[in-house]
């Protein structure tokens, strides 16, 4: 038997025991677990979607499992850093990640991660989607998208759209309708969406992509709403078409909201995870908030969220890499 061969062996066999070790342990784990508090880790501040839906699911477990379940706000670097600390933590269910579509698009938009996104994470559930807002300022002289996208065309470059920063859903639904609508229309990112939506509303930029916290930001007049992003029209805005609806075919984009844990959870501990998080979110109560605030409860599987994951990162290669769209 050649070095190489050899080694290959013990390789193998050292995998293996290590392998049967990781699943005695978490068999263990699993029987008493969780019997000590959880820490749920949020990459935003505190108050916005994310953190919202982290904390309803948070309670749901406490009350179910009758352990604490702290929430853990860890902004910056659009998730990188919470996301970091997850993937190096101990798989044993007292560590979670309540995550947006920065998660799963952060690889495609730097040029290197402390993570694999796919390797070292365990999807748990998707919970919700939210429709977006195709908003301009009332001065833009478009009523349809039809019109935004003639009003692009006809003056390459002189247009603007805002985000709340490189990467953020506002971004990604911004570069995916220029992509698709095939208008050069400059990208103004910002420390979050509500100071770019204020300066929409002051015609600093011309249009946004943005997921409302309320009615009342588009319904007072300072902006005009004319598409909803999902694939088709939404609840809340009934009198909206979708862009694909509305001149744009193909095209959809919502922000999103999931449960994820490190790489390596026992399938007891995911199991019993993936029930709380759905349970959470499938209250009358809760189904009637997020569908108030233009969203959709989901309620995934592991398996339903992870493809959801590779879905969504395949979406967006192609946009990303012919934008040339880069965080550093």
């Amino acid at each position: 038997m050649s070095s190489l061969v050899r080694a290959a062996a013990l390789a193998a066999a050292a995998w293996a025991l290590g392998a049967m070790q990781v699943h005695a342990q978490g068999q263990q784990q699993a029987g008493t677990w969780p019997s000590r508090p959880i820490r749920m880790l949020v990459p935003f501040a505190p108050g916005g979607t994310t953190d919202i839906m982290a904390r309803v699911v948070a309670a749901q477990m406490a009350s179910a499992w009758g352990q604490s379940t702290i929430v853990d706000n860890r902004p910056g670097a659009n998730g990188i850093i919470a996301s970091e600390l997850t993937a190096k933590a101990s798989p044993d269910g007292y560590t979670l990640l309540y995550v947006a579509i920065g998660h799963a698009i952060n690889s495609l938009i730097y040029r290197k991660l402390p993570y694999d996104t796919e390797r070292d994470f365990t999807p748990i559930s998707l919970g919700a989607t939210f429709a977006q807002l195709v908003l301009v300022h009332p001065g833009v002289p478009a009523t349809s998208v039809k019109d935004l996208l003639a009003l692009a065309r006809a003056k390459p470059g002189a247009m603007s759209y805002a985000s709340g920063g490189i990467g953020s859903s506002q971004h990604l639904a911004g570069a995916l309708f220029t992509w698709q609508g095939k208008v050069q229309v400059n990208h103004v990112p910002y420390k979050g969406g509500a100071p770019a939506l204020t300066d929409l509303m002051a015609r600093n930029v011309d249009m946004m992509i943005i997921q409302p916290t309320s009615p009342e930001q588009v319904t007072g007049g300072r902006v005009r709403a004319l598409a909803v992003t999902s694939p088709r029209r939404n609840a809340s805005w009934p009198d909206l078409p979708s862009v694909a609806e509305a001149g744009l075919p193909g095209y959809e984009s919502q922000a999103w909201y999931g449960m994820v844990g490190p790489r390596g959870l026992s399938r007891e501990v995911l199991g019993r995870l993936a029930e709380q998080a759905v349970a959470a979110l499938t209250t009358k109560e809760m189904r009637q908030r997020i569908v108030a605030q233009g969203g959709e409860v989901v309620a995934s599987s592991p398996a339903e969220f992870a493809t959801f994951i590779r879905r969504e990162v395949e979406r967006y290669a192609k946009v990303v890499k012919e934008s040339g769209i880069v965080a550093e």
